[in-house]
C-alpha cells in the first residue's frame, strides 16, 4: 500500500478515532504513580457517560510540562469519548515544572542524553493508564506534543502495542539505528516544513527509515 493510499487509514485513526458522543460529562483528576523512587502524577480526563471500556489516549506533554495547557490537551480527547491520561515525564509529582525555557531545556536534555530513562518513565505512564478499569488495552494511542511528539517515537521503539502513534511538531534526534524495527501501529507525523529547530529533511529521513507516515505541512 503505497503512502498516498494509506493516508486516509492514517487519519481515521489519528481523527476520526476521536468520534464519540457529542455531549460529555467530563470528569478530570490527578493520578499519583512512580517510577522507580520517582513519584510522578498524571493527569487523567474521561466523559463520564461512556459505560465500559473504552480506546485511551496517552498523551505526551510538550516541554512546558504539566502546565494547564497540558491539562487543556488531555479534556479535548476526553470530550470525544476517550479516557485521556497525560503521564507525568519531567516529575511534576516531586514538583517538578519548568517555569522558563532555559528549565524547559534542561529538562529536555536529561531524557535526550538518557533514552533508557525517557523509554522507561513513557512506561511507567503508560502501565499507569491500563490499569485503570475504564481502559481497553488494546486501543491505545499516543499523541506526544513538541518534546512529547519525539518521546513518543522513542517509545515505540519498544514494541509497545500502540493502535497509533502521533507527533505533533515533534522533537527528532538521536534515535538509535534500526529504533524502528519494533515499532507497532500506525505512525503520523504532523510537522512543519519551516521549522529551523528540526529541519524537514531530518524529519523526511526518520520517516523513510521507519513504517510511518509523515505529513508535510508548509506555513503560510
Amino acid at each position: 500500500m503505497t503512502k498516498l493510499r494509506m493516508l486516509p487509514t492514517i487519519l481515521a485513526v489519528a481523527f476520526a478515532f476521536v468520534a464519540g458522543p457529542a455531549q460529555a460529562e467530563m470528569k478530570s483528576q490527578w493520578v499519583e504513580y512512580t517510577h522507580g523512587d520517582t513519584k510522578l502524577k498524571a493527569y487523567m480526563a474521561y466523559d463520564d457517560k461512556v459505560s465500559g471500556k473504552r480506546p485511551a489516549v496517552l498523551v505526551v506533554h510538550a516541554r512546558e510540562g504539566m502546565t494547564p495547557k497540558t491539562q487543556a490537551l488531555t479534556e479535548l480527547w476526553a470530550k470525544f469519548g476517550y479516557v485521556s491520561f497525560a503521564a507525568d515525564i519531567f516529575g511534576y509529582g516531586q514538583g517538578v515544572l519548568p517555569k522558563d525555557v532555559p528549565e524547559m531545556q534542561a529538562q529536555i536534555a536529561i531524557y535526550s542524553d538518557d533514552r533508557p530513562l525517557m523509554r522507561a518513565r513513557t512506561q511507567a505512564g503508560y502501565d499507569a493508564l491500563l490499569k485503570n478499569p475504564m481502559v481497553d488495552p488494546a486501543k491505545v494511542a499516543l499523541i506526544g506534543y513538541c518534546f512529547g511528539g519525539g518521546v513518543g517515537v522513542e517509545f515505540g521503539s519498544t514494541g509497545a502495542p500502540l493502535v497509533a502513534n502521533v507527533s505533533i511538531h515533534g522533537s527528532f534526534r538521536d534515535h538509535h539505528t534500526g529504533w524502528a524495527k519494533n515499532a507497532k501501529g500506525m505512525y503520523l507525523i504532523l510537522h512543519g516544513a519551516e521549522d529551523q529547530g528540526f529541519p524537514l529533511p531530518v524529519v523526511d529521513k526518520k520517516a523513510r527509515t521507519s513504517p510511518l507516515l509523515a505529513l508535510r505541512t508548509r506555513a503560510s
